[in-house]
Parts: C-alpha cells; structure tokens; sequence
C-alpha cells in the first residue's frame, strides 16, 4: 500500500511577483528548490497564508540567492506580492517507508533567505 507524504516545505515565503503573461507556474529562488529536493517542474501545493487559497502548480527555477518567488500564468490570479506562502511537495511512499520517512522543512525570512532547515514539526499544545 502507498501512503502519501510529506516531501518537503518551504514555510513562509514571501511572494515577489506574480505574473500573469509569463509561462510557467511558480518559479522559485534555485537555492531554495536545491535544498528542499523540490525539482524543477515536479507539482506543488501553495497554500496563501493571506488569502486562505490553496491552490496545485509546479517548480520552476529562478536564479540562484535571489529570493524570488514568482507566481505566474492563471495561478498569478491566487496570490499577490508580499502574500506568504508556504509551499509543499508531496511523495508516494511505501507503508514500511512512510513510518521512518522525514520530510525537508525550510524556513525563511521575509526575504527568503533560508534562516532553518529540519525535518520534524513540533507537537502543537493546546
């Protein structure tokens, strides 16, 4: 049996354009695809902090330290910039797999420049 996972997390990223007439759906700063293991052109799930829409595209790269974040083509629609996103790609695993798996969560600034990597969420509290 499979069992869909967590893959890897870009938590907070700051939306730095949106463009509607440009070809591609998000692209992202390559040194953050590089070190969540997300791949150019592999789907993503964005998911607007500040609008509460979520929403199904895939990677593109930007260049490398630049900090972009760019939401483009009809998905240019569901988020403006300065809109926090956190992104998410997700893996098929099998069952004995998933137990054991731990996704790549990377945390940014309102810059997206990377200020933690991990691979555990903490327990929330009441």
């Amino acid at each position: 049996m499979q069992t869909t996972m967590l893959k890897a997390k870009v938590h907070r990223a700051r939306v730095t354009h949106a463009e509607l007439e440009y070809e591609g759906s998000c692209a992202i700063d390559g040194t953050l695809l590089s070190t969540s293991g997300i791949l150019e052109y592999e789907q993503i799930h964005i998911y607007n902090v500040n609008t509460g829409v979520r929403f199904t595209t895939y990677a593109i790269r930007a260049e490398e330290n630049s900090g972009i974040i760019s939401v483009n083509g009809a998905a240019a629609r569901l988020a403006a910039p300065g809109d926090i996103l956190i992104i998410c790609a997700y893996v098929g695993l099998d069952s004995s797999k998933a137990i054991t798996h731990k996704p790549t969560l990377v945390y940014v600034n309102e810059t997206n420049r990377i200020i933690k990597i991990g691979n555990t969420i903490p327990v929330q509290k009441p």
